[in-house]
């Protein structure tokens, strides 16, 4: 019994202690702490430690400030990472309300905040809902940054996906041979972020049968990671 109730109360004072814990916290250490957790895949760790940077941005900076659209941005990848589609929806669009009320359309925030509610849709099957959300993100991108960045090769790579999801592969095509090209002239040939865009173009190719033109593209994924290695 004694021992029994021993845990109980250790139990108590670790909860008391993660409590004050949380109220020290501030937004830095806060947001620091629930990028961490999502680097370990401690998705519902990072879920509960982002709602607290959020409420800690909401009193350090007011509610409509954009520390509260970062915060929640974080919050929604932590629902997405766990499957929680539904839960991620309405924080994404918050964080983009925010994000167009301080900036405008044409701004780096919007533009990736559409993108990750395309990927969310498009991760829920949501084809049609994420397709504009995609095309949106890349216009924007494309306007701030000019047609040949990492930024516009990302987006570019997402609706490609939206494409092949639906097995309209052949409007997947030129979007994949496009963020290629465009990763390996900003990034070099043996950048992970090429090494995922010559695999994702390999798998097309071979879904369309044409497999002497994605054996040439084996051979490039082979070299690059031998360079590697």
């Amino acid at each position: 019994m004694k021992h029994r109730l021993a845990i109980r109360a250790l139990t108590v004072v670790v909860a008391l202690i993660g409590a004050i814990s949380c109220e020290q916290q501030t937004w830095e250490s806060a947001m620091a702490a629930g990028q961490r957790a999502l680097q370990k895949g401690d998705y519902s760790e990072a879920e509960h430690i982002f709602a607290v940077a959020v409420k800690k941005a909401e009193s350090q900076y007011g509610l409509n400030d954009r520390h509260v659209a970062v915060a929640l941005s974080s919050e929604a990848q932590a629902f997405t990472a766990q499957g929680k589609y539904v839960e991620a929806e309405p924080v994404y669009l918050q964080a983009l309300k925010m994000y167009q009320d301080a900036h405008g359309e044409n701004h780096a925030d919007v533009a990736a905040t559409l993108n990750n509610l395309g990927v969310l849709h498009r991760m829920h099957g949501q084809y049609t809902e994420a397709e504009p959300l995609l095309m949106r993100a890349l216009a924007i991108k494309e306007r701030l940054h000019g047609p040949d960045h990492p930024d516009v090769a990302l987006t570019l790579h997402n609706l490609g996906q939206v494409y092949v999801s639906q097995g309209a592969l052949e409007k997947a095509e030129p979007l994949y041979r496009r963020a290629l090209t465009i990763r390996e002239k900003a990034l070099g040939e043996t950048h992970r972020d090429v090494e995922k865009s010559l695999g994702e173009l390999t798998g097309l190719l071979q879904k369309l049968h044409r497999d002497a033109d994605a054996a040439l593209l084996e051979e490039r994924l082979a070299a690059i990671r031998q360079r590697r290695s």
